[in-house]
């Protein structure tokens, strides 16, 4: 896989935010060394945020998102305004770009991204516009106004554009190379056992995301990797001169392959190590133990990234659904969401279940975790919900 394939979500996400003309669709275009994004003079040219993949020299695969002026005003501006908050919930760094003096917006903005502790860089454009005596006032403005000192930027003279870049490298987040997906349980020289159903999920001649990625993982750490399909675990193991060290499922065969599991061998599932890898496995671990306090009467929200038209077999509409009905009941309220679809009322649930979210990135889904957790709403996932209905969460690894 090449970097210009890396999936979206496991780019390091860079977020220009700034009001109307502050030029920063100028400054995406100065970073990537190319224009990516329409510049204009007139107010307002950015409608919703534009995500564009690029490899920068430094910092490798990013995504730089382009976002409508947080200043936009009237109906239109209202939705537009809702897009560039989405954008900053899926930001692992922003730039806060101020084309001529700064306004309280801009500190808002700042201080949003502080008190999510994603890191945030200033960055005064258009210097090339002011002399000396004038970038200086604005300078210690700037300063005063935000306790912090401004990058200095001119997109058409390309000043300070490496001196961002640097500051970026230096800003990313801490864990944002050292997390892996299969994390402890696998390590160099481990067989490694892959059942990948190939269902109405994974169309004939490709592998779904997770599958691909995991896969990839375990080359780049030397294990040893064997596949096989839910119907032919048997032979596979049957084939094996010892018991594989771990064996990764696809969630909705999990019963079927725990009672074929050896006792020497681990279990988890792709979900589950997405859970992991993308969010809080603790919180999602002990939520999923409430399930049984639900009753009848529960409400639970089924939030999915992906955004495809329904399927007969769909895990989070049809299988996981019926999973619950059957357990609790018909009665039971299933609302499903998608993509970046979430409610803001998430205290009229009972329960949250994500899907593994390998389309969005982390930061995006910690986000959802930490929503759900100030409304004191239990939120688990599509493979830890499915081992806890069918009896074997604590038979399966978590980390």
């Amino acid at each position: 896989m090449s970097l210009n394939d890396t999936p979206r979500a496991e780019r390091i996400s860079i977020g220009i935010f700034g009001k109307r003309n502050s030029g920063k669709s100028s400054l995406i275009n100065a970073l990537a060394g190319q224009d990516i994004a329409i510049v204009s003079q007139h107010a307002g040219t950015t409608a919703d945020p534009v995500y564009k993949s690029i490899e920068i020299q430094g910092l490798g695969p990013c995504v730089l998102i382009d976002t409508a002026g947080y200043d936009d005003s009237g109906d239109l501006g209202e939705l537009r305004v809702s897009k560039t908050k989405d954008a900053a919930a899926k930001t692992d760094i922003a730039l806060i770009v101020i084309g001529d003096d700064a306004a309280d917006e801009d500190l808002d903005w700042y201080n949003y991204f502080k008190n999510k502790k994603i890191p945030v860089l200033v960055v005064l454009n258009k210097i090339d516009l002011y002399d000396r005596n004038e970038l200086k006032d604005k300078v210690k403005r700037i300063k005063d106004k935000f306790d912090a000192n401004p990058i200095l930027a001119s997109c058409k003279d390309k000043k300070g554009i490496n001196t961002l870049l640097n500051d970026i490298a230096g800003n990313l987040p801490e864990d944002f190379n050292e997390r892996t997906i299969t994390n402890n349980l696998a390590k160099e020289g481990d067989v490694v056992l892959l059942v990948m159903p190939q269902d109405i999920q994974a169309p004939k001649g490709r592998l779904i995301l997770p599958q691909v990625q995991t896969i990839r993982e375990l080359l780049d750490k030397k294990c040893v990797v064997v596949s096989c399909t839910a119907d032919t675990l048997k032979q596979t193991l049957d084939t094996l001169k010892n018991p594989p060290s771990l064996i990764i499922t696809d969630s909705q065969v999990f019963k079927t392959v725990y009672e074929l599991t050896p006792k020497e061998s681990k279990l988890t599932s792709f979900s589950v190590l997405f859970a992991g890898y993308k969010g809080d496995i603790k919180y999602f671990s002990e939520s999923a133990a409430l399930l049984d306090s639900l009753n009848e009467n529960a409400k639970i929200l089924i939030a999915e990234a992906c955004t495809h038209v329904p399927m007969e077999e769909d895990i989070g509409r049809v299988k996981i659904p019926n999973m619950l009905r059957k357990r609790f009941g018909d009665k039971i309220t299933i609302t499903n969401v998608t993509g970046c679809d979430f409610p803001e009322d998430l205290e009229t649930y009972d329960l949250i279940i994500h899907c593994g979210a390998c389309m969005f990135n982390r930061r995006y889904v910690l986000q959802r975790v930490e929503k759900a957790k100030q409304k004191k709403v239990p939120m688990t996932n599509y493979g830890i919900v499915i081992a806890y209905l069918t009896g074997i969460q604590d038979k399966i690894s978590m980390e």
